[in-house]
């Protein structure tokens, strides 16, 4: 496996954020999806708590930080084109800001054959 630098991640593709999917490292259960810019992508890898930017509030945030469901990011992957990654987390409590474990609970209706 490729060792990647926060400096060759394509920020600049989707106006300086990249898309994080987020999954429990040991239930492999996909947990959210969230945005990292280069400053919150620092942050978690020097406290190893999951950073995110809040695009409707404009501003950094830990995940957690005011419910105590932090994420404590064990693994960070990168896809091919270094343009979304991947964090490989332990979670504690649940992910979704409603109370769910995860934020993918509601199912689409599919068309009938």
């Amino acid at each position: 496996m490729k060792k990647v630098e926060i400096h060759q991640l394509d920020f600049q593709k989707s106006g300086d954020l990249i898309p994080v999917i987020v999954q429990d490292i040991n239930t492999k259960e996909v947990l959210m999806l969230a945005y990292t810019n280069p400053e919150a992508l620092k942050k978690t890898i020097e406290t190893g708590y999951a950073h995110y930017w809040s695009r409707s509030r404009k501003k950094l945030w830990m995940k957690g930080e005011t419910s105590g469901n932090v994420q404590r990011v064990k693994e960070i992957l990168a896809d091919c084109d270094y343009d979304s990654l991947l964090f490989l987390v332990e979670q504690k409590g649940n992910a979704c800001h409603t109370g769910q474990r995860t934020c993918f609970h509601n199912r689409l209706k599919l068309k009938e054959p």
